[in-house]
């Protein structure tokens, strides 16, 4: 094999990549008698084209541990696909005048070009694409699986409703008032749709999220609250004049002597019946107005309270007094039954209500002495609560609540934040929904033997143009049917599911991507279930990460699996930035004033900066080639932006290795990262050294024999084998912990050991036997080099050698520093060997100057030594 002295990754890398497609190297098998298995994914992309260097940042850590399990003799299940369905390819069609399948389906060629550059190594026998028949067909036999529960329902009611995608969205979908994809103001629509009942899964949601050690805390707690268990308890206020009552929930009932008005939701179904004649007017434009406005909105704290009396009355069921119905915008709808108790005295939301409507305020929780605050939340003894005076909120709570149950009045009641997932969608591009409308039969289900329900193509791209209902209701191609019961004439249902049905069990497919008869074999997913490592954004904390734990739950349920989780581990990989131009600044003084507005505010800057806030924000200011002053900041990488640093070029140029290396060295792998030119050269830099060490010592390596014994290493020698197993455990244990940018600091300290060694001591055997454990321990980081550099001594893949065994013996250090303080204060240190005995070791550390000179004249009260650590003398006078 030909060498030289310069790295070429352009020479090295096609090679290898062509040898690993031919070994099959990461092919997936469930009968590869290995023992152990590991499942490593990464979150599926929506396919959008040749790919950048922040899409490549999970992709090549998920690559890391899959390359890297192999070597620890696992069978490894590294897959991937396309969650190709979806509003994206929609705007496509219609700006590019394609159909939404060939934009898709050209995009995912080039993106799997990007990949096999970057030498990714997937099982692309279980590839799985959600806009293909084959796959979306198990959609609608889970859906149809979940009709038959019970968990898939239609219903009437308002909706998120997004007036760009014109289409509806789950409460999950809507950020801070706005469309999560299209960024438009949600506004609400009454709409008759389909839901699951996610609902009926709450409990083990919260619950089992206790099962997720391996979980970031930040994303349970997102699911926690998100859950929102709340334990209170459920009643009835009877309406004055109606023979209706008002049931509410309350966390609280304690307090129900202090409730002196209730508030109903504007959408309540009891305001039309309740409202009285003189007030009707003011309740419908009040209502009519709510609809505008999204439930962030109406929840923000610090809005001013809005309101509306109804002219009726309820009765407080513990007093007998009468109190006002009003409807206001802070209660929804979906939470609860939709109407409060209000309790001014303990509910700060309450009391500003009171208090601008001139409403009574009744406190039944006594504040502390010197209480000058409003609203009292706190725990405290009852006051102007009958029977429950003088009792402490929790014996309170149950003292009402045991009264309520005896008065056939309410009960005790959980409830949840949660809200049943809405999940039709007035889109073309998605599946279709697998029930039918029959006039005589109601809503039948399309039969299992006739699935799948296929997506028609449609020809003329204007056909796929949202007009607030789904383009499918235009083509009667596709809706008109005969009722699978009746035979009579009958129309399928014209919605395409929420895309993020297709990501809630794309995993389970993985394990089986080919089965026609079953959405997966449970025997397989019983083999490679739970995944055992899940990487992807935050971002998608409470949409997918929720929904897929349902589904998984639900398909356990329903016998298919036995794993109640999907991702046993979970990390949640940082960003990659590239440096964005922001344009053209002008500098007034010490102010920064920007004349590009709409990119400045794509980037959410101010309209004017100072110099100090412009630096610490990490911008720079730099000279454009027309004399102009531009501001530059880092920013997560975008098409948009026109900041991403794309995989084809880059590769093409400079190799997969160094784009590698770049990434994973340059942060740590949870904290964003800024790609920079400086990395780039670094990891060049580091490669090349690594290649040279090889190539320039090759002749002298390959003559050397690897035989030696490690005990009988003295010097120099045992000094590189013990920094080679010291390596060997840092690199193995940040590994196992994703610290990749640490693992790789510790092989180019060993590296600097290797290169410091050679030139003392020449090419000996445990130089070999570094060099080779070197080269096995950076073949996940930089598989073609490393392949490479492994192909001089063996004939078979570096992934089928073991990974390098661990010396205990060499970690134990023959000497160590002692620490000596004398009343705590580090007064000295000293290197003592390993085998002194105690005795030894305080003799020697009594005997240092400094450590003499703070002893002489005092008394020894006690020494405190810590093994081969410290010791701390502490004296007195």
């Amino acid at each position: 094999m030909v060498t030289t002295d310069r790295y070429n990754p352009h020479e090295i890398e096609p090679k290898w990549q062509k040898y690993w497609e031919q070994i099959g190297l990461l092919r997936a098998s469930e009968d590869s008698g290995r023992g152990k298995k590991a499942y490593i994914l990464v979150m599926f992309p929506y396919p959008s084209g040749d790919l950048h260097m922040g899409h490549l940042k999970n992709y090549t850590m998920g690559d890391v541990l899959a390359r890297w399990r192999t070597q620890q003799g696992y069978s490894v299940l590294h897959p991937f696909g396309w969650d190709a369905f979806g509003l994206p390819a929609e705007n496509a069609a219609l700006k590019f005048g394609i159909s939404p399948a060939d934009w898709t389906f050209g995009n995912i060629q080039q993106s799997k070009e990007s990949l096999a550059l970057m030498g990714i190594q997937y099982d692309w026998s279980r590839e799985v694409t959600t806009c293909t028949p084959a796959y979306y067909k198990w959609n609608q036999w889970i859906f149809l699986k979940m009709y038959e529960k019970g968990l898939a329902y239609r219903k009437k009611s308002y909706v998120n409703w997004d007036p760009v995608e014109q289409s509806v969205l789950a409460n999950e979908q809507v950020i801070d008032g706005r469309g999560w994809r299209s960024g438009a103001l949600v506004e609400k629509r009454e709409l008759e749709q389909w839901y699951l009942k996610i609902t009926d899964y709450a409990e083990r949601l919260l619950a089992d999220l206790d099962k997720l050690p391996r979980w970031p805390e930040k994303v349970k707690a997102m699911q926690r609250a998100w859950i929102g268990k709340s334990v209170g308890a459920e009643f009835d206020f009877p309406v004055k004049g109606h023979a209706h009552k008002i049931r509410v929930f309350s966390t609280r009932p304690d307090t129900i002597f202090g409730a002196t008005f209730m508030v109903l939701a504007p959408e309540h179904e009891l305001v039309a019946r309740i409202t009285t004649p003189e007030q009707k007017e003011a309740v419908e434009a009040y209502v009519a107005a709510t609809r505008m406005k999204s439930e962030v909105e109406r929840q923000r704290e610090d809005r001013e309270k809005t309101g509306v009396w109804t002219g009726a009355y309820a009765i407080n069921p513990a007093n007998g007094k009468e109190i006002p119905i009003w409807i206001a915008d802070y209660v929804l709808a979906g939470y609860g039954t939709g109407a409060i108790m209000a309790v001014p005295g303990q509910d700060q939301r309450d009391w500003e209500f009171a208090e601008k409507f001139g409403l009574e305020i009744i406190r039944t929780v006594e504040p502390p002495a010197g209480w000058q605050g409003q609203a009292y939340t706190e725990d405290g003894p009852a006051i102007n609560s009958g029977f429950l005076n003088g009792l402490y909120v929790e014996e309170a709570k149950q003292k009402i609540i045991a009264w309520m149950e005896e008065k056939g009045i309410g009960q005790a009641k959980v409830n949840y934040r949660l809200r049943d997932w809405l999940i039709s969608r007035q889109r073309y591009w998605g599946t279709p929904i697998p029930m039918i409308h029959c006039d005589s039969c109601g809503i039948v289900p399309v039969p299992y033997e006739d699935l799948p329900v296929v997506l028609p193509t449609l020809k003329d791209v204007e056909d796929i143009r949202p007009k607030g209902k789904s383009p499918l209701a235009a083509h009667p191609e596709f809706y008109q049917c005969t009722c699978p019961k009746c035979g009579g004439i009958a129309q399928r249902d014209t919605d395409t599911m929420d895309t993020f049905f297709d990501s809630s069990w794309y995993f389970l497919r993985y394990t089986d991507a080919h089965n026609e008869n079953l959405p997966f074999d449970p025997t397989k997913a019983n083999f490679w279930m739970p995944v055992d490592q899940y990487i992807g954004g935050i971002e998608h904390a409470i949409l997918h990460l929720l929904y897929a734990r349902f589904f998984t739950k639900f398909l356990h349920d329903l016998g298919l699996v036995e794993a109640e989780e999907p991702f046993e581990g979970l990390f949640t990989q940082g960003m990659v930035q590239g440096w964005t131009d922001v344009g053209e600044v002008v500098l007034e003084g010490q102010t920064l004033r920007f004349k590009n507005p709409e990119r400045r505010a794509k980037l959410e800057l101010p309209e004017t900066l100072t110099l100090e806030e412009a630096q610490k924000s990490g911008a720079e200011l730099r000279t454009h080639e027309d004399g102009t002053l531009h501001f530059w900041k880092p920013a997560t990488m975008s098409k948009s932006l026109g900041n991403g640093v794309m995989v084809g070029p880059f590769v093409r140029e400079q190799g997969a290795d160094i784009a590698r290396i770049t990434i994973l060295f340059a942060a740590p792998p949870e904290n964003e990262m800024v790609w920079t030119e400086e990395g780039v050269q670094g990891a060049w830099r580091y490669l090349n050294r690594v290649y040279r060490l090889v190539s320039e010592n090759l002749t002298e390596l390959k003559a050397q024999s690897e035989t030696f014994e490690p005990a009988e290493l003295e010097g120099a020698h045992k000094a590189l084998y013990q920094k080679l197993h010291q390596t060997i455990k840092k690199v193995t244990d940040d590994l196992e912990a994703l610290r990749f940018n640490t693992a790789i600091a510790a092989l180019m300290e060993l590296l600097n050991a290797l290169s410091d060694y050679r030139k003392e001591q020449g090419v000996s055997p445990v130089f070999r036997h570094a060099v080779l454990r070197y080269v096995q321990m950076l073949a996940p980081f930089a598989p073609h080099l490393a392949e490479e550099l492994w192909h001089h001594f063996h004939t078979t893949s570096v992934f089928h050698a073991p990974w390098p065994t661990l010396d205990e013996e060499a970690l134990k250090a023959d000497h160590f520093e002692l620490v000596v303080q004398v009343n705590g204060r580090v007064r000295g240190r000293t290197t003592v060997s390993s085998n002194a005995s105690e005795e030894e070791i305080r003799r020697l550390a009594k005997a240092l100057p400094n450590v003499q000179q703070h002893l002489e004249g005092k008394e020894v009260v006690k020494e405190i030594y810590v093994p081969k650590k410290l010791l701390n003398i502490v004296v007195r006078g």
